[in-house]
């Protein structure tokens, strides 16, 4: 071999070197994402890219020198003092709420032995809590309440402390108590701010299911009154957990999509249970319940007069005198999506329509909605409908003049055929527009692990898990993890009740709108609706 052609070979080794090594450096990166893991990561998927095209866009798009924080959980043990929480309300939501600070009822421990699903849970994160108060208007969700508090099968195995449990009549008596140190607030939405306005006056941290608030006086009442205590308010949405928020942030920060001008999100289920008709067993049988077990007075609360049925108790979701239908229930985990990935505010109009379309029985809530956000300052709209009648699935879309981003247990960018930064990309053929420019998922495979309609829902927005070091991990896990550090250690968690607020103030307008007929405008001088 000539001089000549050694020093060829030796460049073109070099250069395959580099180019392995730029490889390996990028696919580290991408390793090596908030709370590391991904189990699915595809980046160009054709197989005839050349890899310096390939390198190239990496280099275009600044995907080759991104750094992702590494997590520590798992790693860690929780310092400061044990933390003695007091559950107000303990149903369906309260008892995965438990499970997610690691306590179980006896007899889901002994259905997870069988189905082989205990030793994940057990390998979740010691949260140093004890579950020492119960509060239920429902006698049989009291107990099942109490059953759970005082299990000793739980994460923390020994080191998990063993305190009394104790029931109260109602949860005055609770905030009352100098033993309880917070609340987690899981009542039907008609409670959240009244309680939760009572809870920060008393000193107590606050979990609270969403929505927080159905009108705006009581909202204002509750910003004020956590503003004016010292308490950790953290609302009950869990998506800032997620290792693809984690990712779709910095999608975000590195401008990937562009301007982002169109929000669409969506809500699609087509179940009895999705459409909240749960008072009848799987025989269709009515679930138990009655004056004699049920303290009907206190669970109306501040609503107004109405006899008790089992019907109005469990499905309680039908009626505006305790809920906003969709807008609550669902649209409130869509908005807390888009506001913490852009932070937009408030709306400065909301126009909603829809109607009762197939659930042709004694409800109020729409069964198909929509609503209009506009943010002109921003150049910003965002769209949202919802229906009870299809689960063709929609998904939640952020579109940017460069590329789109579709959100939910996993994230999917693709280009736009006409876009401006991408144009020599799409020209030279080393972008796709018709294919994902970049996939994540790195929760392959999870959604089908879950049973019920309405787990498989909110699994697909991203709801339920996210992955961990390899592992699944509860994302409700982590956001309560969240609240009780910033407990512990100061801080503002996520969904802080500035989020709150403006959430709040979003799903009231829209609420308004429908029942208004009318476009609701935000006067942000005086700080009110109009």
């Amino acid at each position: 071999m000539t001089d000549r052609m050694k020093a060829e070979s030796s460049k073109e080794s070099d250069n395959r070197s580099n180019e392995g090594m730029q490889r390996r450096t990028v696919l580290k990166a991408l390793a090596g994402l908030p709370v590391v893991g991904f189990m699915g990561f595809e980046i160009f998927k054709k197989n005839n890219y050349a890899i310096e095209k390939r390198n190239s866009v990496l280099k275009e798009l600044g995907l080759d020198s991104i750094e992702f924080p590494e997590s520590n959980y798992g790693k860690t043990k929780p310092s400061g003092e044990l933390i003695r929480i007091g559950f107000i309300g303990f149903g369906t939501r309260a008892t995965q709420l438990s499970k997610a600070l690691g306590f179980m009822h006896p007899m889901e421990v002994k259905k997870g032995q069988q189905n082989n699903t205990l030793t994940d849970w057990l390998g979740q994160e010691y949260l140093n809590v004890a579950i020492t108060g119960i509060c239920d208007v429902f006698d049989l969700h009291a107990q099942k309440g109490m059953a759970t508090a005082g299990n000793e099968i739980r994460p923390g195995g020994q080191d998990a402390p063993k305190l009394p449990v104790k029931r109260y009549a109602s949860y005055q008596e609770m905030l009352a108590d100098k033993d309880i140190d917070a609340v987690i607030i899981a009542t039907p939405d008609h409670h959240h701010a009244r309680i939760a306005t009572e809870a920060a006056r008393a000193g107590k941290h606050i979990y609270c299911e969403k929505s927080p608030a159905l009108n705006e006086e009581e909202l204002n009442e509750l910003y004020t009154a956590v503003k004016n205590s010292q308490v950790v308010y953290q609302l009950g949405h869990q998506i800032t957990q997620s290792i693809v928020f984690q990712q779709a942030k910095e999608i975000i920060k590195k401008n990937i999509l562009g301007k982002i001008t169109l929000i669409e999100t969506t809500s699609n289920r087509n179940t009895a249970n999705g459409a909240w008709i749960r008072h009848l067993d799987p025989n269709g049988n009515p679930k138990p319940g009655n004056e004699d077990t049920i303290d009907w007075k206190q669970w109306l609360g501040n609503a107004p007069d109405a006899p008790f049925s089992v019907d109005r108790y469990y499905n309680w979701t039908k009626w505006f005198d305790y809920d906003t239908g969709m807008i609550g229930q669902l649209f409130t985990h869509e908005f807390d999506a888009v506001n913490q990935l852009l932070h937009i505010g408030i709306p400065q109009s909301v126009t909603s329509s829809g109607g009762i379309y197939y659930w042709k029985d004694n409800r109020e809530m729409p069964d198909s909605l929509h609503c209009v956000f506009e943010y002109p300052n921003r150049d910003l709209t965002l769209l949202y409908s919802g229906n009870l009648a299809s689960s063709r699935g929609r998904g939640r879309v952020f579109m940017g003049h460069d590329a789109s981003m579709e959100l939910g247990n996993n994230a999917i960018i693709m280009a736009d055929q006409n876009s401006t930064r991408y144009a020599e990309g799409i020209r030279s053929g080393a972008i796709d527009p018709g294919a994902p420019m970049i996939s994540f998922n790195p929760g392959a495979g999870q959604i089908d692990a879950v049973s019920s309609a309405s787990e498989k829902y909110y699994a697909s927005r991203g709801l339920t898990t996210t992955s961990i070091n390899g592992r699944n991990v509860d994302v409700t896990h982590l956001h309560l993890l969240e609240w009780l550090e910033c407990i512990r250690n100061g801080g503002t968690p996520s969904a802080n009740i500035e989020m709150a607020f403006q959430e709040g103030i979003a799903c009231i307008m829209a609420h308004r709108s429908y029942l208004e007929k009318r476009t609701m405008s935000w006067d942000s001088e005086n700080k009110k609706i109009v």
